[in-house]
């Protein structure tokens, strides 16, 4: 059963009366990149903007942490009410949203109301991401929706690697004198573009049927992911207190409880929150640990990178960009090309870009080792590592999507881009503790790169965690999804 915009996913393209619109992708993948890239260009602009606020350390760590926290906690609920009021709608009222708090943000006269419109960011950035994957699910049949998805990993990619050289270029331009606050109102004519873009020409679709709001399990999963999510992100930031340990413990306890309200509300022929059954999909369940593991050394990579080129390289904002800029070059080119290849191999293609990210991974510990070696030794390495990333990620949100029956579809772009942000906070977590330990253990100029190069070892250690969680996936279709 579908309603009266989508076809059912395992349809074959031809069964669409239309398809959509060709500003369809566009326009949704600006949504994707708008919320990504906010959650990586404020490290860029966190020395100036704390200057001129005269913030202090904690609030600095708030607009920080706001951001990532409400955007991670709100997916599933975003994924839901995109499900049931439809998901053009609700895109368009988190994109409307966003843009007003960017707005805020870059005019905000002091780091109070910064941090506020920050929650207000990431608040709407949980709104905008899962219909992302819903709109491309319900939208897109066969070999199209393959294509689709390929852009959206792109996207999401492009807006994590290049978002330190986009902040540092802003800041450097320093158009109309904004200084910093460009970075946030850079967002208004693209947010507002986009969102008018969306009203007028996506397709509107949502779950069939009349569901109803499970406002009990949407508080128990927010409350769940807030109880795993914040300890990770403000944990060592404030010396892990006890009230950061007794949470994690909660974590668990409440993801029980909603697990057990959602059986008993599908056994009374309620609407639950999640469908369930999704987790018990092989390809769904395997490619959620999946995606929280490839995320968990992919942002904490970043952070202690751009740590490594500006204080242990001593690089301007824009000169560690530009260095960026190779694994980004590498990223592109990989996911361009890394459908083609996952229609011949399957999952397959996934562990090559393991190996790939490996073997760069390598190069950048050959790199940093070395005394004298200019910055520029890292960009072999780094080009392999962001071919790798490309050549995983992209096959890997494939292999999941086109298993998930388009009724579901917000709902699983929600779980999916939840699995995103909390493997992100997670990886944040495990290697700050690397990176400040050995930081600690080895005062002196040398530090930095001696922290830098400990934690190329625990990406490596992920790495190849992740190899090994997508052996699990199934293999090809039929169709070569």
């Amino acid at each position: 059963m579908t309603d009266s915009t989508t076809v059912p996913a395992t349809a074959p393209a031809a069964a669409a009366p239309t398809g959509p619109h060709r500003a369809t992708l566009p326009i949704v993948l600006t949504a994707v990149f708008l919320s990504g890239l906010d959650f990586f260009i404020v490290n860029v602009a966190v020395p100036a903007l704390q200057h001129d606020l005269h913030a202090t350390d904690a609030q600095i760590q708030l607009v920080v942490a706001a951001y990532a926290l409400t955007y991670g906690v709100g997916l599933i609920t975003g994924g839901r009410l995109g499900d049931l009021y439809g998901r053009r709608r609700v895109l368009v009222l988190g994109m409307a949203l966003f843009t007003v708090a960017s707005a805020a943000a870059g005019a905000a006269p002091g780091p109070e109301l910064l941090i506020a419109t920050r929650v207000l960011q990431g608040a709407a950035a949980a709104l905008m991401a899962p219909q992302v994957l819903g709109v491309i699910t319900t939208s897109y049949q066969g070999p199209a929706r393959v294509r689709a998805v390929s852009w959206y990993a792109a996207a999401s990619g492009i807006a994590a690697v290049f978002g330190q050289l986009i902040g540092g270029v802003l800041i450097r331009a320093d158009l109309f004198g904004l200084g910093w606050r460009a970075c946030f109102l850079v967002n208004l004519p693209i947010g507002l573009a986009a969102a008018l873009a969306a009203a007028r020409l996506l397709p509107e679709s949502k779950a069939p049927g009349r569901p109803r709001l499970d406002l009990t399990g949407l508080l128990l999963v927010t409350a769940a992911l807030t109880a795993l999510c914040l300890p990770l992100i403000e944990g060592r930031e404030r010396g892990w207190p006890l009230w950061t340990w007794l949470l994690l413990a909660a974590g668990p306890l409440l993801l029980a409880a909603f697990t057990a309200q959602q059986r008993r509300l599908r056994r009374a022929g309620g609407s639950p929150t999640l469908d369930l059954s999704l987790l018990r999909q092989r390809a769904f369940g395997v490619g959620l640990a999946a995606q929280l593991t490839f995320w968990a050394s992919m942002a904490s990579y970043f952070l202690v990178f751009a740590l490594y080129l500006q204080q242990g390289r001593h690089l301007t904002p824009i000169g560690s960009g530009l260095v960026f800029s190779a694994l980004g070059a590498g990223y592109v080119a990989a996911s361009a090309n890394a459908r083609h290849l996952a229609a011949r191999i399957g999952r397959h293609a996934i562990t090559a870009g393991c190996a790939l990210r490996a073997a760069g991974l390598l190069l950048e510990l050959w790199a940093v080792g070395g005394d004298g070696r200019s910055a520029w030794w890292l960009v072999p390495g780094l080009l392999l590592d962001g071919c790798g990333m490309g050549l995983s990620f992209a096959p890997l949100t494939a292999t999941v999507l086109t298993r998930v029956p388009a009724e579901s579809a917000g709902s699983a772009g929600g779980v999916l881009t939840t699995g995103l942000q909390v493997g992100n906070a997670l990886g944040v977590a495990l290697i700050g503790l690397v990176f400040y330990r050995v930081l600690a253990d080895h005062p002196g100029p040398d530090a930095v790169p001696a922290a830098f190069r400990a934690c190329l070892w625990y990406v490596l250690a992920a790495t190849a965690l992740f190899a090994l969680v997508v052996q699990a996936l199934p293999g090809r279709r039929a169709d070569g999804q």
